[in-house]
């Protein structure tokens, strides 16, 4: 058998298997994309997490260009993870120019994940629900995996600090009440930073919401200039109502999709409650099947500057329409 064939067998396998992970009908949608993840910095300490709206006099983080990982998330037209590609089915371009890949990987690798869980008072019919997500997202956990809780209403405060206990994370949201506003992009804002003091490279943000931010400091722009300049995958759960009841509200799906969208994460939006565990589920097991590309830039600066990286698919012939999830780019560091 040639090897187009035995590639062609292994993604029908997969599929099959993968039958359990189909994704809602409101899965958010990227076009070909970019991604970068640079290794952890460990003299880096995660910033206290207050009840209090964070302040603006963060460093900007700058990304190693010495090694640039790059996790990608592949998908079949009917939203099913694809496994069984190689090395050579994935090319990068950082600024339109071809890298070569020096590595290349389908490890689960530890992950570093801050859960940013909506508390505010329009959640209070469905926090059940939610919690129920928490759980299915943390059955697909690797033990070694650490984790901490951001809940957000009229502030963003500190659940649990980072632990490898999951047992810990549910039992503190089981005292999470909804009351008040929506502080959506300070919570995102607060937990991005925290993960720059966490203990691996691979890192993620969940954020399960049902609206749009009315009780901010930060803006929208605030909160995507620090994504940028971070190495977090972000996925987002939005459960909305069919009426939006305020302007905030009608635009909180654009704003999480966006914000997602910029580190090669995802974005779900969802009317119905009981589907809230199942995609939950499915992120969490999507974390797990990430090929990771690896290379050193050709023409490695230290310039501060914005690094547009674009990761492009070389499917073997045969497959059906494949899609391609990765983050946008990185800035290169200045020292």
């Amino acid at each position: 058998m040639n090897r187009g064939a035995r590639i062609c067998e292994s993604f029908i396998l997969v599929l099959a298997v993968a039958i359990s992970l189909l994704a809602t009908r409101s899965l958010g949608q990227t076009s070909l994309s970019d991604i970068h993840v640079g290794s952890r910095d460990v003299h880096a300490s995660a910033p206290a997490v207050k009840s209090t709206s964070p302040q603006k006099e963060l460093t900007p983080l700058k990304v190693d260009v010495d090694l640039v990982l790059v996790p990608v998330t592949v998908t079949d037209d009917s939203h099913r993870i694809v496994l069984g590609l190689d090395k050579e089915n994935f090319q990068v371009f950082e600024n339109k120019q071809s890298q070569p890949l020096q590595s290349f990987s389908r490890t689960d690798m530890p992950i570093s994940i801050g859960l940013i869980f909506d508390t505010s008072g329009s959640m209070s019919t469905k926090i059940d629900r939610a919690r129920e997500a928490v759980t299915a997202f943390l059955k697909t956990a690797n033990p070694q995996d650490e984790f901490f809780v951001i809940t957000f209403a009229d502030t963003p405060t500190g659940l649990v600090d980072f632990t490898t206990s999951t047992e810990d994370v549910q039992n503190k949201l089981l005292f999470a009440t909804p009351r008040g506003m929506t502080s959506l992009l300070d919570a995102i804002y607060l937990g991005v930073s925290k993960l720059r003091g966490a203990q691996y490279s691979k890192k993620a943000l969940l954020i399960i919401s049902d609206g749009g931010d009315n009780h901010s400091r930060y803006t929208e722009r605030d909160v995507k200039n620090i994504v940028k300049e971070s190495d977090v995958t972000i996925y987002a759960i939005g459960v909305y109502d069919r009426y939006f009841r305020t302007e905030e509200e009608r635009l909180g799906p654009g704003l999480l999709s966006d914000i997602s969208e910029l580190t090669g994460g995802r974005s779900f939006s969802l009317d119905n409650l009981n589907d809230l565990p199942d995609v939950a589920s499915k992120i969490g097991v999507e974390l797990r099947n990430q090929y990771v590309l690896g290379y050193r830039p050709t023409k490695a600066a230290r310039d501060g500057k914005w690094h547009k990286i674009k990761v492009k698919l070389l499917a073997p012939k045969g497959l059906p329409p494949l899609q391609v999830y990765a983050r946008q780019g990185y800035y290169a560091r200045t020292e």
